[in-house]
């Protein structure tokens, strides 16, 4: 998969293609749906597909302090989408001079201009251009004029409810891990760097991987059972995420990762850390000792999980 970031690096190579716009956040089974339906039609077109992003996501522009949390890193998002298929990703810079373009400059400048887009996959809620002025109907009007061709993503259902990243998000802050599984078409699961931390729990006896999160805010929080892959293999283990709020954080979200008999230097090892079950909040305690009597029956709790239904 090629991406390509901000149109002013776009070529003459790169016009040509059947493609889609959106966040993308998660890419979870509606969003397959969508890139299922895009490489059939580049397919039948003869065309490269193509997914048009935003970076950072509109929300996070006007008003990143109350942004919802990612579901997944622009990194992530990336991967899985090659992992789909797609040939091309376009990541626009989402800045003040593109938050200003009408949807006619939007359409012109991006799709006919940058892309030169043969035929154009969104939802029939999509909105665009400056004040979302731009919707579907308005595609539908410029696009046989413009040279392509628009058709409305068909809307995936689980349990009667349509799929969607703010679903999944809702899954992740009620730990209801089985159903953003189900919404993601896999679990759901965190993947990053082991970086050099206080020190603080191998203090208390309990030594963790302080993994690398790169977000402003994360989708979930509190203490849980996980599982970890390293090397291949998967290692059975209890995390927090949150802000360690008992020993003065930087307010920003950490996760930190124990495995269960495990021994080994890890630091700047890449883990990828799947969420099974909460065990608590993340709560702020009176003392060390109070904090360390917490994790020590954290682990228990783990253990005692793994014990119920071995790791495979």
């Amino acid at each position: 998969m090629h991406l390509v970031r901000g149109l002013h690096n776009l070529r003459p190579q790169h016009r040509g293609c059947v493609a889609t716009i959106g966040n993308f956040d998660g890419v979870h089974r509606g969003h397959q749906a969508i890139l299922a339906r895009l490489r059939e039609r580049a397919a039948e077109l003869g065309v490269p597909s193509c997914v048009v992003i935003f970076e950072p996501q509109p929300r996070e522009f006007f008003a990143p302090d109350s942004a919802p949390p990612r579901v997944t890193r622009l990194r992530d998002k990336l991967e899985l989408l090659a992992g789909e298929g797609i040939d091309r990703v376009l990541c626009l810079s989402f800045n003040r001079r593109l938050r200003e373009l009408s949807a006619a400059e939007f359409v012109h400048a991006v799709l006919v201009e940058g892309l030169g887009v043969k035929h154009l996959e969104v939802g029939d809620d999509f909105r665009f251009g400056c004040d979302r002025a731009g919707d579907f109907a308005f595609l539908c009007q410029v696009g046989p004029s413009e040279g392509f061709t628009v058709e409305a993503a068909a809307t995936i259902e689980v349990a009667g409810e349509r799929v969607s990243s703010t679903r999944v998000r809702q899954a992740l802050a009620e730990a209801n891990f089985a159903l953003a599984e189900h919404l993601l078409g896999r679990p759901f699961q965190i993947e990053g760097r082991v970086l050099h931390g206080q020190k603080l729990a191998r203090q208390l006896g309990t030594p963790t991987a302080n993994i690398q999160l790169k977000r402003r805010r994360a989708p979930l929080s509190g203490v849980f059972v996980v599982s970890v892959e390293l090397d291949g293999l998967r290692w059975p283990g209890v995390a927090n995420i949150g802000v360690r709020p008992t020993v003065d954080g930087d307010g920003r979200p950490h996760l930190e990762v124990h495995l269960l008999d495990f021994a080994g230097d890890i630091y700047g090892r890449h883990l990828t850390v799947a969420f099974h079950h909460k065990l608590r909040d993340e709560q702020r305690f009176a003392s060390l000792e109070a904090l360390k009597t917490a994790i020590d029956a954290d682990v228990a709790a783990a253990r005692a999980f793994w014990q119920g239904q071995p790791l495979k």
